[in-house]
């Protein structure tokens, strides 16, 4: 590749480590064809200049504060004009080639307006990664899964879903690659979520427009889950339950709102009675904290769901066939599915 054709944007606060080791496998990784784009969200420890002394290649965008990674993002997507837009979270490592996979299948169709590399687990390299695995998938009830993970369940990476491309519900912020001219129809990722699931919004509202989310496995990325945030912490166990819920109320018409969202509710009393039995006092803290915050936000949620409202090209039931038709908490909870490929879905590629 000649010509810089994607924008490589990661947005950082802090950790020079994990920033060296992933611009070291950037400029290693063999790929000619992007420029990256440091996003310096507010850093005290001086990493983003050690960044530009030792790897002077990389551009850096001061956003002056924190702005947590929807905004951070979304100010490096701003900020510069490559036709295809990279998220990268600085706790990766790529390897050879990645991008070029990635844009070759970009290329390939111009109805796909995102694509997902593989993304194994940096910890322990033969495992799938928590944020995205092997592809992201979706129930109707909005909770979140991979191709490779199912709550906090993880799979060994072992060619089970290698199928290319493959469609998914969702692309990793972890790390992916977006159309820009998509993004300019579909808008940016949604700041009111700060952080976690704001992806998923961005691939539904894609969705709606027509738009395909694919898997693209021969492009491998190492990530370091749950550094930015461990698992178990209560601003992510809140942010999840209040992101999802706030996705449902953007996404879904009224119509099929009027059935989903009871049942979504049953399902919170549920989390929250399992919570309170297994005295997890910080789970039903954000149980509770989430549902007040949808409450208290009638209309910042209407406005937003406006927004996304006016974007739809297909129908909830066109929308709904790329997600997993029952709720994946009773097949993992109760039918004891550990295995995105154990679950029978009408969705192709599983």
């Amino acid at each position: 590749m000649s010509q810089k054709r994607a924008a490589v944007i990661i947005p950082h606060c802090n950790g020079w480590e994990i920033l060296d080791n992933c611009l070291r496998s950037l400029k290693s990784s063999g790929d000619g064809g992007f420029a990256v784009y440091l996003v310096d969200n507010g850093s005290t420890d001086a990493s983003p200049q050690r960044a530009r002394q030792a790897h002077p290649w990389i551009e850096i965008i001061p956003a002056g504060s924190n702005l947590g990674f929807a905004a951070g993002c979304n100010l490096g997507i701003r900020s510069t004009q490559e036709e295809f837009v990279v998220l990268l979270n600085n706790d990766t490592e790529v390897t050879p080639g990645w991008l070029e996979e990635l844009i070759r299948i970009m290329d390939s169709d111009s109805t796909i307006a995102a694509a997902q590399p593989k993304i194994r687990w940096l910890k322990n390299r033969e495992m799938l990664d928590y944020a995205g695995g092997a592809g992201g998938l979706l129930d109707i009830y909005g909770y979140p899964f991979c191709r490779g993970r199912l709550f906090e369940t993880l799979e060994p990476d072992l060619g089970q879903y290698d199928h290319s491309p493959a469609d998914i519900f969702w692309a990793s912020g972890s790390a992916s690659i977006f159309r820009r001219s998509a993004l300019q129809q579909s808008g940016l990722l949604d700041e009111d979520f700060f952080m976690h699931m704001e992806e998923i919004d961005l691939c539904w509202r894609l969705h709606l427009l027509g738009y395909r989310v694919v898997a693209a496995p021969r492009a491998c990325v190492f990530h370091l889950s749950g550094g930015s945030l461990p698992s178990g912490r209560y601003l992510k166990m809140y942010l999840n339950h209040r992101n999802s819920l706030l996705m449902l109320l953007k996404n879904y018409s009224l119509k099929t709102l009027c059935w989903i969202w009871p049942i979504r509710m049953a399902l919170e009393m549920a989390s929250l009675a399992k919570a309170l039995a297994s005295k997890n006092w910080a789970w039903a803290r954000a149980i509770v904290a989430a549902n007040c915050w949808i409450m208290e936000h009638p209309y910042k949620i209407m406005d937003r769901r406006r927004k996304a409202q006016r974007l739809r090209r297909l129908s909830d039931h066109e929308v709904m066939k790329m997600m997993y038709p029952g709720s994946i908490a009773w097949q993992y909870f109760v039918g004891g599915r550990t295995r995105a490929s154990q679950l029978e879905t009408r969705r192709q590629g599983v």
